[in-house]
């Protein structure tokens, strides 16, 4: 150990030893830039020194009514002004704030406040009927609503609740917040998507958030004043917890309640935005936006996205309209991203096309505040050959990792095994170490004994000039166990016809991993803009 042998009066203490929390941020904002623009939803626009005052009466409110540290305060909000001051308010009290997915059924809902024991609920006037209905199923003691009326949006409040602000001026601008004692202790709690199964509370603790907020702006490359657009959902790993950064490098969070192309350029032509992060979904609409809803913009806008690598033919289309684009990498239980593919511009700078979405395509190395991620075998815990081809599954530890699962130790030591937190991702690691998804290991699909990677066949038929999305997933099949089956959503005005796609799949792939089935429509998809393969799967299962 690295002691010194007499470290007498060395000891931690009040002035050398503070534990780390994000609300830090705000507290340091409201000094170091008082009168800089803070949050933007619509016509609120908010200094960071308002931003506080807000914060501070929430907290206080929160409090007066019986909200004791320890406590869960639920939130159903979408990416509105009270979300964003909920992030720092609900924790500000010394409660964990429990970030509720808008779209989840009653019956989720239900189970998540009755296992998240919430007292509170702060809910927007469009999902009231959801949070009503779930309240009513509930057996445990409900908990008190709040609503967050949106008239500019029109959701004016329905008068049978306290409201938002009315709450607010019940709290005292003045008041101290309950910062944590010890930086170990809960500050969110946040539920897995539950595809399989009841979903999992995720739980995050006040030292994991304050360091992926130090290790985003490196990763992303920010510098003081970025002006940040919320697409990602604030109930989506707290945003990938870019709300809870955006104080400590004086930026501007501007809401976007709906996630549309004309709403996403508007924000980067009026506000200026600089930074946004989301789904490949999300550049699709921007590429494929009518002219009506584009706006030119004279700068850069830099783009995380996560889920699907972005295809070719979007970089190809998106990069030169002013945005660029990073793949980075994580899940719920690592706070959102943990990796990034890290351009290198000295040794990738010159390539264009299809050899560039290659490489931008990978899931790349750890953020800074991860210790370590590599790919491993979950069997022996042993790093597979850094070759691009060998797969394993990736493996995470590091500061921004989970507490665990909320009263699921069983799930919580099953995750945490040998020492590292298990994704269930697959994936090959290239000898420059840059990771790359082969696949969700239950998206596998294994035709005839061949392993079939879903990515693989998507990546493909994303080059296809009709194909907007696509997803691939396992088909049942007599002979050969199961075949891959083929979900595209055409571009608009695009015609689909199943045998070329089919044809173009083959002149591309193997046979076995060619598509059997092409079906036409819509996909399913989550609110992140995820596609939904459970969905799909069991569509599949019906052809």
């Amino acid at each position: 150990m690295g002691w010194m042998k007499d470290e007498t009066g060395l000891e931690k203490n009040a002035a050398n030893f503070v534990p780390l929390t994000p609300l830090s941020h705000l507290v340091r904002a409201a000094k170091v830039f008082p009168q800089r623009l803070a949050v933007v939803d619509g016509a609120h626009r908010k200094t960071y020194a308002e931003y506080h005052d807000r914060v501070s009466r929430l907290a206080s409110a929160l409090a007066a009514r019986g909200i004791e540290p320890g406590d869960v305060v639920a939130t159903v909000l979408p990416n509105t002004y009270p979300h964003v001051e909920a992030h720092f308010g609900v924790p500000a009290a010394g409660a964990v704030l429990n970030a509720i997915n808008t779209r989840l059924d009653v019956a989720t809902v239900t189970y998540i406040l009755e296992h998240g024991e919430a007292k509170l609920v702060l809910a927007d006037t469009q999902f009231l009927p959801l949070v009503e209905e779930a309240i009513a199923a509930m057996e445990s003691p409900a908990p008190t609503v709040i609503e967050c009326a949106d008239a500019d949006a029109g959701h004016p409040a329905t008068g049978r609740y306290t409201t938002y602000e009315d709450l607010l001026a019940e709290g005292d601008p003045e008041a101290p917040w309950t910062m944590p004692e010890d930086e170990w202790e809960s500050l969110a709690l946040n539920y897995t998507s539950g595809t399989t199964g009841r979903p999992k509370g995720v739980v995050y603790h006040h030292r994991g958030a304050y360091l992926i907020t130090m290790g985003t702006p490196i990763s992303w490359r920010m510098t003081l004043y970025p002006i940040y657009l919320t697409i990602v959902p604030l109930f989506h790993c707290n945003n990938w917890c870019h709300v809870w950064t955006m104080p400590a490098v004086g930026g501007t969070t501007v809401c976007c309640r709906d996630i549309t192309a004309k709403a996403i350029y508007d924000a980067v032509a009026d506000e200026g935005v600089t930074h946004f992060g989301g789904a490949p979904i999300v550049l699709n609409m921007l590429v494929n936006a009518k002219p009506a809803e584009r706006r030119d913009f004279d700068h850069v806008v830099e783009v995380f996205t996560a889920g699907a690598p972005p295809a070719a033919a979007t970089l190809a289309a998106i990069e030169p309209m002013g945005f660029n684009v990073t793949q980075v990498y994580g899940l719920t239980e690592v706070y959102g991203p943990a990796t990034e593919c890290t351009w290198q511009e000295d040794r990738w700078g010159d390539l264009q096309g299809e050899e560039r979405a290659a490489i931008k395509a990978r899931q790349g190395v750890a953020f800074p505040n991860m210790d370590d991620i590599t790919v491993m075998d979950p069997e022996t815990m042993a790093e597979i050959p850094l070759d691009g081809t060998a797969q394993g599954e990736i493996m995470m530890r590091g500061n921004s990792t989970m507490k665990g699962y909320y009263k699921n130790p069983e799930a919580t030591a099953e995750a945490f095994a040998g020492g590292y937190f298990h994704t269930g991702d697959l994936a090959v690691q290239h000898p420059d170490r840059y990771i790359q998804i082969a696949d969700r290991a239950k998206d596998i699909i294994i035709s005839g004994g061949e392993n079939v990677s879903s990515v693989e066949v998507e990546g493909v038929l994303m080059r296809h000039s009709a194909v907007s999305l696509c997803a691939v997933v396992a088909k049942p099949d007599e002979k050969w166990g199961e075949v891959p089956c083929a979900f595209i959503e055409l571009k608009e005005g695009a015609t689909g016809d199943a045998d070329e796609i089919i044809s173009f799949a083959r002149s591309h792939l193997a046979g076995f991993k060619t598509p059997k089935r092409v079906v036409f429509g819509e996909l399913p998809k989550t609110s992140t803009g995820k596609i939904q393969k459970f969905e799909l799967r069991k569509q599949a299962a019906d052809l």
